[in-house]
């Protein structure tokens, strides 16, 4: 089971979890976020990278509030690596990955499923405390003791091989392993269907792709915005 959101990250990790010969299903999330553009991404990079099936999930988080991706309330533009590192952006939406874990662990249970792959990333300035690497154990250890599979000897295992990595460590792992990433689509508020260019997401992208000294193929909506600074590539 691969958590697909349509990103640069998810995309790279259902790469790796093809290239290490598992039988993947992709599951993406229809949360009412801002736009769709990454839904549709996310089930052509599911197609390409030859997963055996893709399932979009509808769930509305609005009623939980508190996300500039899911309400009103703008997303930055323009921040400096600085202020991306000092805290819980606004563009965090309450508890997503501790959802979106526990039904993807209700499906890949519904299927016989035991490995579950994530492409959350705790580098570069994303302060987002739901892709920590000690929330990915807990909640590894409770979706075993959640589960009739895991109470009854299968054991569930959640990956996440991207977990440590710079962006642009992200981007080489994907183009070694084939992953085109202009099926993808990261931006939080794209222009016109094209990437915003200003967002975290965005200005983050664009700095991997320069750490990397890969062409960044991206569309943007702005072009020669600054891009933050990143460390260890």
């Amino acid at each position: 089971m691969v958590l697909l959101s349509g990103g640069l990250d998810s995309a790279t990790a259902l790469a790796v979890a093809v290239a290490e010969g598992f039988r993947c299903h992709t599951l993406a999330f229809d949360y009412s976020q801002r736009h769709r553009h990454e839904l549709r991404a996310a089930e052509q990079v599911s197609r390409a990278l030859g997963a055996h099936s893709h399932w979009m999930m509808s769930i509305d988080v609005r009623a939980f509030g508190g996300s500039a991706l899911t309400g009103n309330a703008e997303v930055p533009k323009g921040r400096s690596g600085a202020e991306m590192a000092a805290g819980i952006p606004v563009t965090y939406v309450p508890a997503r990955n501790l959802v979106f874990l526990s039904l993807a662990a209700a499906y890949a249970e519904s299927l016989g499923a035991a490995t579950i792959f994530t492409g959350v990333n705790a580098v570069d300035y994303s302060g987002y405390p739901d892709c920590r690497p000690e929330f990915i154990e807990s909640m590894e250890r409770t979706i075993n003791l959640a589960t009739k599979a895991g109470v009854e000897g299968t054991q569930f295992q959640i990956r996440a091989p991207l977990i440590q990595l710079s962006k642009a460590e992200i981007i080489r792992t994907g183009l070694r392993l084939g992953v085109d990433y202009l099926m993808t689509h990261s931006c939080y508020d794209p222009i016109d269907g094209l990437a915003c260019g200003q967002c975290d997401s965005c200005q983050i992208r664009r700095s991997g792709f320069a750490v990397a000294r890969v062409p960044d193929m991206t569309r943007y909506a702005v072009t020669g915005a600054g891009h933050a600074t990143q460390t260890g590539a």
